[in-house]
């Protein structure tokens, strides 16, 4: 009998042996981005698009604020050299070649000597406007992709609800196997969302730092230049 026993239970240890080497051996399978991307469903299209949009908004944006950020040193101490010695033609010459938004407000300002004072500021704080709106052109945009992306993952995470409850009442059966489907769709999605909407998000505001940096460089070059047609009379 004990003979009997000890062989059963043998026999049972070798075939669990066998079996965890079989599960062992079966390759496992992982889990892939692109895989992951395509259990989201058709909410993750809008979100793909909203992120390439905003990105090619931001680099756009990004390297025109830049170019228009760039040491105007240089343009300022030759309009200045130009105005002390009545050069106003070269003066006007060299901001029409800089081809900068400062270089565009000073020329106009140029344009104007010879009026009030008043006029010339007014004419200058005019172009000045017209060039912070070319700067902040499309910037909006990605504050509504920030705002829209997560609104989309939520979207997604309802129909992850109801493919859930769908595929619970077809089946009539509440099983991890039966809800996978309905979750996956709800975590990508919420995920993709919440991801899209923080980099615009920050995109966004780094955009409107920047410009704000431009704005300020503009104002104090137009003082000074103001002061620089004051210095005569003074």
């Amino acid at each position: 009998m004990q003979a009997a026993v000890t062989d059963t239970i043998s026999k049972l240890a070798d075939t669990a042996n066998h079996t965890a080497q079989q599960l062992a051996a079966i390759p496992q399978q992982e889990l892939r981005f692109g895989d992951l991307i395509l259990k989201g469903g058709w909410v993750m299209l809008p979100i793909g698009v909203l992120a390439i949009l905003g990105l090619v908004i931001f680099f756009e944006r990004y390297f025109t604020i830049r170019k228009a950020s760039k040491d105007e040193n240089n343009l300022m101490q030759q309009i200045r050299s130009s105005i002390l010695t009545g050069n106003l033609e070269s003066a006007i010459a060299i901001c029409r070649n800089s081809n900068s938004p400062l270089g565009r407000m000073l020329q106009k300002g140029l344009l104007r000597i010879g009026r009030p004072i008043k006029d010339i500021e007014g004419a200058i704080e005019n172009i000045g406007k017209l060039e912070v709106a070319k700067l902040e052109k499309n910037i909006g945009i990605l504050g509504i992709v920030a705002g829209i992306a997560p609104m989309f993952g939520f979207l997604g995470t309802i129909a992850g609800v109801i493919k859930i409850f769908y595929d619970i009442s077809k089946t009539d059966n509440i099983s991890m196997g039966v809800i996978s489907g309905g979750l996956y769709v709800k975590m990508v999605t919420s995920a993709a969302g919440l991801f899209v909407g923080i980099v615009a998000y920050v995109c966004y505001h780094i955009l409107n730092m920047m410009v704000d940096k431009v704005i300020l460089k503009l104002e104090t070059d137009a003082i000074e230049f103001i002061d620089l047609l004051e210095e005569p009379s003074k």
